[in-house]
């Protein structure tokens, strides 16, 4: 009994760990059995916080994984992970011993095969089209001739010596090209501020703003072309303002870009043929057209003068319409001497009967009747009528002038108290009275001093007081110990740690 309970009690052997021994040990058995892993898996949450980590879960219809892919392994990827996609997985499997779990630490994620990417990319272009993205109503009309042309393409490669030769041979434009990786980790991000940038560009600046714009790629396989599958370059481009002709990969590729763009091109040598059109063949069209012109000019007016010939045959003759009234005026013309005879006679008949009756009596009653009516008039026109209304006049203009004064002095008292004011206000907010207050200006020639750097740079310095100016050297001056400021007197201000201030 006594040995069973030396067993049951203190006599056990077993040794005891603490918690982090054993996380440890679990930590270094997993970490030596599993140091490199690949799965095969769904993608299942997708984090990505503010640090530039990625978490996520790794599935399948039974299990589930926790993985974490740390921000310099994140930034390299070729295709950024989404939730649903089919991947495999490369990395080491460890364990996090603040949850007491374990987890796989990603040092590669790749789709699981071009199948994986398709689905991924039909389930991108049905987001997009349900968002109205795709719509022929969105499309912009290109320019027929555009000034500058934006391009966006890698600037080593053939697809841009393509585009330039292109636009050379068939009507010569400016163009402006805006740098890209048109494959990797920095092709969608690159792509979408090219995309912005030229939008941001202001008409009539330094760095003319393109009318049209041509995102081109030569051929590749899925995985090359990706870039150009990303749903931030396919917003990029659908929320341009300037229209896009999208020239990625050949015939046969197609992208996101494709479906969003303003016009989509075959080949990056196609988009320069559907950007501007043949020079030659447009001074050929406006020849022909002038051709046409003047023909269509010469058939109108031989047309017209035709006309003109057929209804002037239909019209009379001039001397047809002539010879009636000529005859009329003969007619008058020989009536006319014996008229004025008759007029005359007829003049002098009632000249007689007029000066018949103007005899001297009838005259001198003319004239003293119209004696009597001067008489009247003069009498009307009496001195006192006139003073009466001299003097009406005069106490009216007085009123008028004192009137006229009181405004004049209620006029000027206003304007001298806002005048008092303006003054008072002046004084108060001026420098001059914050020189009074013990504040000085520091000037070098017409210049005032506000940095250190300015005044060390001055040759003479000149400051400013209350009561006058006060010229000094540029040079160091000693340095001298501060006295305390007397009570209730402002502190003189200082120049600041940046150097900013004139005022002391």
């Amino acid at each position: 009994m006594d040995l069973l309970d030396d067993t049951d009690g203190a006599g056990d052997n077993s040794p005891e760990f603490t918690v982090s021994e054993i996380s440890g040990a679990v930590k270094r058995v997993i970490e030596g059995e599993f140091s490199h892993v690949r799965i095969r898996g769904e993608l299942g949450r997708v984090s990505r916080p503010r640090s530039g980590h990625v978490y996520l879960d790794l599935k399948d219809d039974k299990s589930v994984i926790s993985g974490v892919m740390w921000k310099g392994v994140a930034s390299k990827l070729q295709t950024q992970p989404e939730e649903g996609m089919e991947v495999i997985a490369t990395g080491r499997l460890t364990t996090f011993p603040g949850q007491s779990k374990y987890q796989i630490v990603l040092e590669d994620l790749r789709p699981a095969g071009a199948g994986a990417l398709m689905a991924m990319l039909e389930a991108r272009k049905a987001k997009l089209a349900a968002e109205g993205l795709f719509d022929a109503a969105r499309k912009k009309q290109l320019p027929f001739l555009p000034d500058v042309i934006g391009v966006v393409t890698s600037p080593s490669g053939a697809v841009i010596r393509d585009i330039l030769h292109r636009l050379r041979d068939r009507f010569p434009r400016k163009v402006l090209i805006w740098p890209v990786a048109v494959q990797g980790a920095k092709c969608a991000p690159e792509v979408t501020r090219a995309i912005e940038g030229f939008n941001a560009l202001t008409p009539g600046g330094a760095l003319p703003r393109p009318d049209l714009l041509i995102v081109a790629r030569g051929g590749g396989s899925v995985e090359d072309l990706w870039g150009f599958n990303e749903e931030n370059v396919a917003r990029a481009v659908a929320n341009s303002a300037l229209p896009i002709i999208s020239a990625v990969g050949h015939e046969t590729d197609t992208t996101l870009v494709d479906f969003v763009s303003d016009r989509r091109a075959p080949t990056p040598t196609a988009a320069a043929e559907i950007a501007v059109p043949v020079r030659l063949e447009l001074i050929a069209a406006m020849g022909e057209a002038q051709s046409r012109m003047t023909r269509s000019m010469s058939q109108r007016l031989d047309l017209r003068k035709q006309r003109l010939r057929d209804v002037a045959r239909a019209l009379p003759r001039a001397e047809s319409l002539l010879d009636p009234v000529r005859q009329r005026l003969d007619i008058a013309s020989d009536k006319l001497p014996a008229a004025l005879t008759r007029r005359v006679d007829h003049a002098r008949l009632t000249l007689s009967e007029r000066t018949g009756s103007l005899r001297p009596a009838v005259l001198s009653r003319m004239a003293q009747s119209e004696r009597r009516r001067l008489t009247d008039w003069s009498a009307r026109l009496s001195p006192r009528t006139i003073q009466r209304e001299l003097v009406l006049k005069r106490e009216t203009l007085a009123q008028t002038s004192n009137r006229l004064n009181a405004a004049h002095d209620a006029t000027l008292s206003a304007h001298t108290q806002n005048l008092d004011s303006l003054s008072r206000l002046l004084q108060t907010l001026g420098y001059k009275s914050t020189l009074a207050r013990g504040y000085a200006v520091v000037h070098a020639g017409d210049q005032v001093v506000t940095s250190k750097d300015a005044a060390a740079q001055a040759g003479v310095l000149e400051i400013e007081f209350a009561d006058g100016r006060y010229e000094v050297g540029a040079g160091p001056a000693p340095a001298k110990p501060t006295a305390k400021p007397a009570a209730g007197k402002p502190k003189k201000s200082h120049k600041s740690e940046d150097g900013q201030g004139s005022l002391f």
